[in-house]
Formats: structure tokens, sequence, C-alpha cells
């Protein structure tokens, strides 16, 4: 109970004061944030994405988000459920993220909009959970049926829901946010009452049933539940959170080994998050251990220059990011989002400049490109892959997991900007924003144009003069000359600098200005697995480069259920453009354009004529085109050719593939197969050569587009596996296949003719593998139905 009251403070990472002891306090951390409503965002980028996600926001229904808990509850709906995930088996997950981003947008804004409308959403929870008694509240199609099997141990139902306990974790954490950080109780209420019945859920289950419940994508059920016992103080939940917690992912990562290849990774870093918030209450070093692993792991061995990672949602191999070149499926905003949450508890525990350092390039070139500036609109993925582009949600039909966390994500722009530790101030972000520091009467002005200027002021206002120290970071991204901070116009010795923070000891008083010069370098990164693949970089921004607008299919999504994937057409790697030279000659050939402040060229280095005029500028601007992110690298004309067959034989495998698919499926991967409604009897998944795979001994089957242009199904095995197998189109045995192991090393696609009647049955078809009695299918790593 002590540590819990100890580490009660630990919800300032939430942006909300918790009534501490004075003990409390004195063991508080190295640094603690302020509140949201503690910081007011003035004119940049941030506040103009502050405006345009709370206008996107203002126009979704609450009746509606509300519609599936009041289904499930048993009382009538006051208006239809929205459509897309929300009434597909993920129904009511986008009114937990909601709540949350009501909640942070009420704090941040003083919006009253916003509390009026998250006050009554908390109330007809309430109200669903009154009705159904056992404290539970929930969209879960089917969930009361399926939650009393559950409890008894049989997960038949549970297994055939779309994670019913990731849907669960965004109410948890809306309802936990409602309360935080707009003050409602009722909210509280309902979210402790909620947390008793997932405990009652799991009284019966052994750790065994427990354990393999987990690996279902279940978000941060163990940090909500960690939550509930900072808020109750009752230790019963961190015991809770800690049954929520995967020892599948948390014990390698205790014992510093990367198993990362292969898994989901938004899967993967909520739990993470929740070990890390177990850890702040427990002070358990083993949680925190991991939690650190986990996110050195992540960033310097699966992250982009953006910030982002993962590729079709998946944790690339480390040595090799030829997929995510290929893919038109490249970093999840959801993983960035939580990538933030991650960084900062990090950073507020361990104080290291490498945490504000990435959680800044996060923010600028992931969170902040991932909204469009004017209409508004979430990005799913960020396609690495040359000259692709990206789509945004609408707001009455795009209700993906990306939209859910991509309000909450332009409403917390300020929890970082600035930090303290006891009465010394620290600047983190050059962010233009007020703080209001109302208990040391203190208010710091950050005005700036950055980075359009590289520059920044920032202004005191105290009620009576005082001393202390203000920390001002100084970022890696520094060029070398032209950097200086001064007070009140005198220049501060520069070699007072701590952990990359220049100490400003003095007697402030009203007025006081600081000012700060902040040259930008330009400089470029490769990829984390040295291929010859390059970014370039000024200061924290990510650059690119325009290149058409031709072809941009579904650039504002409808609502199908593959809407959130740009599938325009794919252009070759062979017609991107070339950058000729080693590291330095390409860095030498950036030069600054007299269109911007931010413009630049890189022409001197680009083999063909036609990109030569290409204009890199700050990647966060770029909306509506299809764009260069990476470039391909040659060290000199005389190795293009070769560079152009190496470009020539990724095409072969994927993009002449790619073009003539109409539907395809990942087996064995978690989103495309929900995506494709997966059925299954006795079957199993796995990870072989960093592929996945999925067989059966009974069945397993996905829906799957169709159009009349379809001719061919393609399957793709192992060279060496025996099995036997059916496969069936609908109720039409479309082959009987028997694998001896005789096709060698390597892996097989064979096409199948479908037949011309199937080509007739509609606009989607169940594709099923069949083992014969005794037998298995072969493991497939690919389906496809092409034209």
């Amino acid at each position: 109970m002590s540590m819990l009251l100890k580490s009660a403070f630990r919800f300032l990472r939430l942006g909300v004061l918790v009534s501490v002891t004075s003990q409390a306090l004195a063991q508080a951390p190295s640094m603690q944030p302020f509140t949201l409503g503690q910081v007011r965002l003035l004119e940049s980028p941030f506040r103009r994405a502050e405006n345009t996600n709370l206008q996107y926001m203002l126009r979704l229904e609450p009746d509606r988000l509300l519609a599936p808990y009041l289904r499930e509850a048993g009382l009538k709906p006051k208006a239809e459920t929205y459509g897309n995930w929300e009434n597909s088996g993920l129904d009511g997950h986008t009114g937990g993220h909601y709540l949350t981003a009501l909640a942070q947008m009420y704090a941040a804004t003083g919006n009253q909009e916003c509390k009026r409308r998250l006050d009554y959403m908390v109330s007809e929870l309430a109200r669903c959970q009154q009705n159904n008694a056992d404290g539970y509240v929930g969209g879960v199609p089917g969930g009361k049926q399926m939650w009393a099997k559950f409890k008894l141990g049989d997960f038949t139902e549970f297994n055939q829901k779309w994670v019913p306990w990731y849907n669960l974790h965004k109410l948890y954490a809306g309802l936990r946010d409602s309360y935080l950080l707009a003050g409602n109780t009722q909210g509280k209420a309902v979210f402790l009452k909620l947390t008793d019945w997932a405990m009652n859920e799991l009284s019966d289950l052994s750790e065994a049933q427990v354990q393999r419940m987990l690996g279902t994508e279940h978000g941060g059920m163990n940090e909500v539940c960690a939550d509930a016992a900072a808020i109750s103080g009752q230790k019963r939940y961190l015991e809770l959170a800690r049954r929520f917690s995967h020892q599948a992912l948390l014990r390698p990562l205790e014992n510093k080994e990367d198993k990362l290849s292969g898994m989901h990774a938004n899967t993967q870093i909520p739990k993470v998050i929740g070990f890390e918030r177990i850890a702040e209450l427990s002070n358990d070093t083993d949680y925190h251990n991991a939690a650190q692993f986990f996110w050195q792991t992540v960033v310097d061995k699966r992250t982009i220059s953006i910030g982002g990672n993962s590729v079709r949602e998946h944790f690339n191999p480390a040595g090799n990011f030829a997929s995510m070149i290929e893919s038109e499926q490249g970093p999840e905003t959801c993983n960035s989002n939580n990538m933030l949450k991650l960084s900062k508890m990090l950073f507020l525990h361990d104080f290291q400049a490498q945490y504000i350092e990435f959680y800044e390039r996060l923010l600028y070139n992931h969170i902040l490109s991932s909204q469009h500036p004017e209409r508004g609109g979430y990005v799913y993925f960020t396609p690495i892959h040359p000259q692709h582009y990206r789509v945004y949600s609408t707001a009455d039909e795009g209700f993906w997991c990306c939209v859910g966390t991509g309000m909450e994500n332009h409403g917390k722009y300020g929890e970082l900007i600035y930090t303290h530790r006891n009465n010394d101030l620290y600047v983190n972000l050059f962010i233009p924003s007020v703080l209001n520091w109302k208990e040391r009467k203190l208010q710091v002005t950050q005005q700036n144009k950055f980075p359009e200027n590289e520059d920044s002021r920032l202004t005191i206002k105290i009620a009576k003069p005082e001393k202390f120290t203000i920390y001002i970071r100084k970022p890696k991204w520094l060029s070398n000359q032209g950097y200086n901070v001064k007070v009140n116009g005198q220049v501060i010795n520069g070699s007072s600098v701590i952990n990359n923070y220049l100490a400003i000891k003095r007697l402030w008083k009203s007025g006081d200005q600081i000012t700060v010069q902040l040259p930008m370098k330009l400089y470029t990164e490769y990829l984390p697995d040295n291929s010859q693949w390059v970014s370039f970089l000024r200061g924290p921004l990510v650059l690119a480069a325009a290149t058409d607008t031709a072809n941009l299919t579904g650039l504002r999504a409808n609502g199908s259920r593959w809407g959130h994937i740009a599938t325009g057409p794919m252009y070759p790697l062979t017609t991107s453009p070339l950058l000729v030279g080693n590291k330095s000659d390409i860095e030498k050939a950036v030069v600054k354009s007299a269109n911007g402040n931010n413009v630049y060229t890189v022409g001197k280095a680009v083999m063909q004529n036609k990109f030569k005029n290409l204009k890199l500028v700050p990647f966060y601007t770029l909306h509506d085109t299809r764009y260069m992110l990476y470039w391909p690298v040659v060290s000199s004309r005389d190795s293009a050719s070769q560079k152009q067959a190496e470009l020539q034989m990724l095409d072969n495998t994927y993009i002449k593939l790619a073009s003539r698919t109409v539907d395809g499926v990942a087996p064995g991967e978690q989103q495309p197969e929900n995506d494709h409604a997966l059925i299954a009897d006795r079957s199993e998944t796995g990870i072989f050569r960093n592929l996945h795979w999925r067989n059966a001994a009974g069945y397993f089957g996905y829906r799957m587009r169709m159009s009349p242009a379809v001719n061919k199904l393609s399957i793709t095995y192992y060279g060496l596996e025996k099995a036997d197998f059916d496969i069936y189109i609908n109720e039409t045995k479309l082959a009987h296949v028997t694998l001896e192991g005789t096709e060698g090393d390597t892996f097989v696609a064979k096409e199948l003719a479908v037949p011309e009647d199937v080509k007739k049955a509609g606009n989607s078809i169940q594709v099923k593998f069949v083992a014969t009695p005794g037998k298995k299918t072969a493991a497939i790593y690919d389906l496809r139905l092409l034209r």
C-alpha cells in the first residue's frame, strides 16, 4: 500500500495532479510533468493540428458511438451504430478512444463542448453498467454470453471474437482519463467497478489459462489495472495487473533477448507500457529493465527516420528492411502513439536525453504528419515504398484503430514541452506555448516560428523574484556553429551543460527573457539494417520530396474493410530516383532552395534528369501526393546497373505480383486475418525464416474480395513439407493437394485456375483449406486471388 501511495504522483504523466503524502513527494522521481491544463499552445503547426483534430472530433455523434454499449446492455440505442470496424466485430472500441480524446482536449483547451459530451457519455455508460448488474459494460458483440463461458475456462467464443480485451482496454483507458483529466468522478466509479468485473472474470482461471488468453491481443490491460491500484490505493488491482502481464514477452525482455521479429508490433508495445507502469508502482526493477530493453531494441533496430516502426503491423527482422521498402503498409500510427507513451514514462523515470530526442523526432515526423492539416482525417499506414502515398480517414466512415489513437495524438502536444524537478524548470521542446505554474505563481511564455526559424524566446512572469534553475535542452541535432543561449541579451557560458541541458541558475524576475539560437544541421540516416537506402534530415525534421499525384486511389478512405490501405498502383523500384555517391557526397549535394527556409534540393546526386528538380521539404507538410522518403543509393554511376538489377529482383518478387493481386492474405498475421474473417478448427500458426504461416489438422479459411478479373488462386508453401488437404472456394472443391516434400529447400508459389462459375459468385468468396482426416494442411505462407 505504501508503495502505491509513494508512486501516486505518476498520474502526472496523464496530465493531472493526484494528492500525495509529503513522504511521496520526498521520493518523487527525477522529473515530473505538468498537467495538460497548465500548458496552452500558441500559433504553430501543433496548435493548428490540435484545432483540426478538435473539429474532426466534434463531427462525431456520441449516441452513435454509444450504440454498441447500449445494445449489449439490453437497452435501446438512441442512434444507429457507425459502420466499418464499429459494426464488424470491434464494436465500441472508438467510444473508449473518444472518451480519452475528449478528456485530453478539454484539459488542453478548456473546450466546454468536449466536457459536455464526455459527461454525457460517462452517464450513459454508467446506465449500461447498472443494467448489466455484474459491473460489466462493453460493446463486444454477444459479449455477455462469451464472457460467461470465458469465466468457466471455455475460450471457444472468446477465440472467435475480434480481440475482446483489446476492445475493452480502450473503454478502461477512456473512463480512467475521464476522471484523471476531466475530473469526472462517475467515470472513476464505472472504471473501478469494471475492473472488479475483470478480476472476477479471471478469478477461477489457472495461470496457464490466463497466459494462453494473453496470446490474443489485449491492449494495455496490465497498465489500466495498475492505474486502478493507484487511483484506489488497493493492492489487489496491482496483482491483477501482474496477472494480465504476458510472460512470453516479459521473460525474454528481462533476459535482454530480442525475439521481436515477426511479432505483431502494437500488440507488444501496450504490454510493455504496462510493465513500466507496474514497475513505477512496485519498484520492480525487472519489469523496468524489460521496458528499457524493449524501447532500446525497437528504437535502435526497428525504427526508421520518422520514428515509426513495423511493416504490415509486424516487426520486420532487424537485419532486413526489404519488406518495408516493398510494402504499401509501412509504419502504423498506433505503434507511434504507444511509443510516445513509453518514451515519456522512461524519460520521467530515468531522465536520459535519448528518450526526449526520440520523442521529438516521432512527434514532428510521424505524429504530426499522420493527420491531414486542412480536412482532418487520420493515417493508418505510412509507406516508405518509393513514390507511394497515404490515405486519410473520413469522419463518418473510417473507424480504424489509428482513428482512435489519431484523435488522442493531437490533443496532448503540451504534455512534455516543460517538466520540473522540485522548483527547477526544464524546457524540453521548442513548441510555442504558455506554461502556467500556478503553485509557483510563475508563467513562462515561449514564442517562436520554429522550425521555420532557428530560434526561440522565453519570457518569465513571476509574482516576486526567486532563485532557481531553468534548464534549456541542447539537442543533438544542432549544427556545430551558431548555438547560443542569452538571458536579457547576455550570452550564457555553454560549459554548464548537464545531460544535454544548459543550466541557468539565477534570481529570476518578471520580464526576464531567454533567447535560444537553434541552428539545425543537415544530415542523412540510412535504414537500420545498413542497406543502401537513405533519408534526409534537418534538425529534428525528416525531409521528403513530392513526386506526382497520379492514381491516388482511395485518398480519402470510404468505409470499406480495406479502406485504410493505399491500394493505388505501386511504382516499380526501378523507376525511383536514384542517388549516386557516398554518405559525404550525398550530404554535400543537399542545397538550400530559394523557395523557403526548409526547402532543399539534392539534384546534384540524382542520376535521372527528370528527378533533379525535386524539392526536399519537411515530411509533415507533404499531403495528397506520392513522395520519396527513403532513396536508393549507389556508390558510383558504374555500379548503377547492378543496383537496378537488384531493384528489378525486388520488383519481380513483389511489385509484379502486387499488380496482379485483387486480394491477398498473409496467413498467421493478426490484422490480415482479422480483415479477412478467419475461420479455423485445430489450426496453428508460426514463423519460419521470418515469414508467418498457418496450417490446420481441421480447417482454416478466409473471406476474400472477388472480381470477374480473377482467374488464379495462388498459394505459397515450403517445398520440403509433407501435407494432404483440399482447397475449397465457397462449397466448390478447387483442388486436392498432396505434398511429398520433394520440391526443395525453398518457398513454392502454386497458381490454381479459378472456375468460371466461381467468378460470378459476387463481391466476395470464402477460400478454405481442409485437412484430409488424420493429416494436416500445408503451412500456407501467402494466399492471393490474381488477375
